[in-house]
């Protein structure tokens, strides 16, 4: 597989399960963007301070500093701005998840197992640019 372009749109993958980063690193590169990954929230932040990255895909719970922390940590900064997916194996009733979802850097909600074909959709629709429409 190619190494994608270096001015290809990054996307920083926080997550604690090393398949899980292995398989998201896989199709992000498959599909064109670069990635990094971290192996927990504080690394994430971290990373996110340091790479401003285009997309956050982000675990909910992790040891130590989980999901919600990176979220409340990156709506305090400048990196408000970066969309983050987020990607859980816990059970989210509808409630939780509407909530989750009402975050303002917040732009997805998948549940693992992830479908690679929802997954991929959702890196396009984020990431890939849009023609104009035409009038």
């Amino acid at each position: 597989m190619a190494e994608p372009d270096e001015k290809a749109k990054l996307v920083l993958i926080i997550d604690d399960d090393d398949g899980v980063r292995d398989l998201l690193t896989f199709m992000v590169n498959k599909e064109g963007f670069r990635s990094e990954v971290a192996v927990d929230g504080e690394e994430g932040v971290q990373k996110a301070e340091r790479l401003k990255p285009d997309l956050i895909l982000l675990d909910l719970m992790m040891p130590r500093y989980g999901g919600f922390e990176v979220l409340r940590q990156l709506q305090g900064s400048d990196l408000s701005r970066i969309p983050i997916v987020i990607i859980t194996g816990r059970y989210t009733d509808r409630s939780t998840a509407e909530m989750i979802r009402q975050e303002s850097n917040v732009v997805d909600f998948l549940e693992k197992p992830l479908k690679p074909s929802v997954f991929v959709a959702t890196l396009d629709r984020l990431l890939k640019p849009r023609a104009p429409e035409a009038a």
